[in-house]
């Protein structure tokens, strides 16, 4: 027996009508997924650093939470909604380089990958431009949905790492903002998970305007 399906609700976008089909909400989905992914593996790294210190097993396992991090750092990336193209390349450019980083840094140092960090403030010249994405990401959730913990994060995170690449602030300070950084992480995935999924998407029409231009220009 043959089944129709329902009709897509139509939208009316800066640039005309369109549609929102289940592979925009399964994006959307899976960004979301990226993010929760990447704030739990932080705070749990966070709270290792913060509540056990540079024990043995803290440093033993902060490499794969940071790797879980990344992960899904890129994930988000790769399916966030962002209408300027070019930003949108410049941030999984960042997280590439501070990836890349990343895995040189721990087939490198000696010591694990957090205290090679630590101990090496310069190497966040290149690791952390993954922070730089992040940013970007709370950045763009600021912009578009006036959340308050993103506009405390989006100059809570380089505070802390130019602070302590410059060796500005002290051990306490940076702890505290630490602190801070992974309860804000926290509350902007969790509060993702209630929001509806459509004003992720944004507005279509836009994406489809942008995507014909730059076919026209280069045809």
């Amino acid at each position: 027996m043959k089944t129709t399906s329902e009709p897509l609700e139509v939208y009316q976008g800066q640039f005309g009508q369109y549609t929102i089909t289940p592979e925009d909400l399964k994006g959307v989905k899976i960004y979301r997924a990226g993010l929760v992914v990447s704030a739990l593996s932080f705070a749990l790294a966070s709270g290792l650093i913060l509540g056990r210190g540079a024990t043995s097993v803290t440093l033993t396992l902060l490499t794969p939470l940071f790797t879980l991090f990344c992960l899904g750092l890129g994930i988000s990336l790769i399916t966030i909604h962002i209408y300027l193209i070019p930003l949108h390349r410049f941030l999984q450019v960042c997280w590439g380089i501070g990836t890349i980083t990343a895995i040189i840094l721990s087939l490198s140092c000696q010591d694990s990958l957090g205290l090679c960090v630590y101990q090496n403030p310069l190497s966040l010249l290149g690791i952390g431009f993954i922070f730089v994405a992040l940013t970007g990401i709370y950045f763009k959730e600021a912009f578009c949905f006036n959340r308050l913990e993103t506009k405390l994060l989006t100059p809570l995170v380089p505070l802390l790492l130019l602070g302590h690449l410059f060796g500005i602030l002290s051990v306490g300070v940076e702890q505290a903002l630490l602190g801070i950084w992974t309860g804000l992480f926290i509350i902007f995935a969790l509060r993702k998970i209630l929001q509806p999924l459509t004003p992720d998407i944004g507005d279509k029409s836009v994406f489809i305007y942008l995507k014909q231009q730059q076919s026209a220009s280069v045809s």
